[in-house]
């Protein structure tokens, strides 16, 4: 299992002790660093600027938001990166939600499997160098209508790779099987390896599709790492953040963290954390959040507890284990995953 160092996107501004973060994480070895973006940070600048910085580690996108580019811009980007770094780039990309779709992009947001599979299509033609032709319905290219003078194109850089990996974020079990069918990796959110058997159907469904599994196939995943001789206080340190994503992040019946949790046997907890958070009591939100529920896909609490549950992580579906913190605990993990 390699490790990933995640910067995320920003607050209010950059982060402090970001590029000791990143220089750490070269010279512990880490295999790649991962940026995202919601609607403040992009994705692509911060993971230019810093990866400046680094010889080896690769470059990934965790994720890009499809409606927030063409896909040809997306591809335009992920070239450009590639070339600068030298073969590095890790294209991460997703739906997002409806919520940030459409109240932040102004994109319409339905359809998201048909999106997803018209925009990667349109990806791999660019990548590849092809003349770009979509018939739509959601990216028509060339556009109809219009002046009329739109033709097929073709990028006029060159790639540094026609196979740069592009990832797909998916929470659902269509959208995963839809990552194992026309992507090079998934990048799951929240994934429980000991509640894993229906992300693994869905997988094997969506290579079956494909033709069977290519070599190489990637799951990136972000695992929150709590060191703290008191398990409930590194349980409480992740609380908040459970609740915001179970609770606040998407509408009452649409929220695809909520039903991930769900999946997991935690429909009740989810149900009153999502009563609790929008009823604007966060706190007693993040309450509701169970200790054994952090510990599903967290790893919290003494170095010999996490070093015993760590070999369920290494086992499981994870090829990139992305973690968060300063030097010196990107440092600790890196001893304990090492044994």
């Amino acid at each position: 299992m390699k490790l990933g160092l995640a910067l995320g996107y920003w607050g209010a501004g950059p982060p402090p002790g970001t590029v000791e973060k990143v220089d750490a994480a070269e010279d512990l070895g880490f295999d790649s660093m991962w940026t995202a973006e919601a609607y403040g940070s992009d994705a692509f600048t911060p993971l230019s600027w810093l990866g400046s910085r680094t010889t080896r580690m690769r470059l990934g996108t965790s994720v890009a938001q499809m409606s927030a580019r063409t896909p040809t811009a997306t591809a335009m980007a992920a070239m450009t990166l590639d070339h600068l770094s030298g073969g590095r780039m890790v294209l991460g990309i997703g739906a997002s939600g409806p919520q940030v779709v459409e109240g932040w992009y102004g994109q319409p947001y339905p359809k998201p499997l048909a999106r997803t599979r018209e925009y990667v299509g349109i990806l791999r033609d660019t990548i590849a160098r092809e003349k770009v032709v979509s018939g739509g319905p959601h990216h028509p290219i060339p556009y109809p209508g219009g002046t009329g003078l739109g033709k097929p194109l073709r990028s006029t850089l060159h790639p540094y790779r026609t196979d740069l990996p592009i990832l797909l974020a998916a929470e659902g079990p269509k959208n995963v099987a839809l990552a194992a069918e026309i992507a090079d990796g998934w990048q799951p959110l929240f994934y429980a390896p000991r509640h894993d058997a229906h992300y693994r159907a869905s997988l094997d469904a969506g290579f079956a599709a494909r033709g069977g599994r290519p070599g190489g196939f990637e799951v990136v995943c972000m695992v929150q790492v709590v060191l703290d001789d008191d398990v409930e206080a590194a349980a409480d340190r992740l609380r908040p953040f459970l609740a915001l994503y179970i609770g606040g992040m998407g509408a009452k019946g649409a929220n695809f963290h909520y039903e991930v949790f769900a999946r997991m046997g935690y429909e009740d907890e989810c149900a009153r954390i999502q009563e609790l958070y929008l009823g604007g009591d966060k706190q007693a939100a993040a309450t509701a959040v169970p200790t054994s529920m952090v510990e599903q896909v967290a790893l919290v609490g003494p170095a010999a507890k996490i070093a015993e549950e760590l070999p369920v992580f290494r086992d499981s579906l994870i090829t990139t284990m992305v973690v968060d913190g300063s030097p010196e605990h990107l440092r600790a993990v890196r001893e304990l995953v090492d044994g």
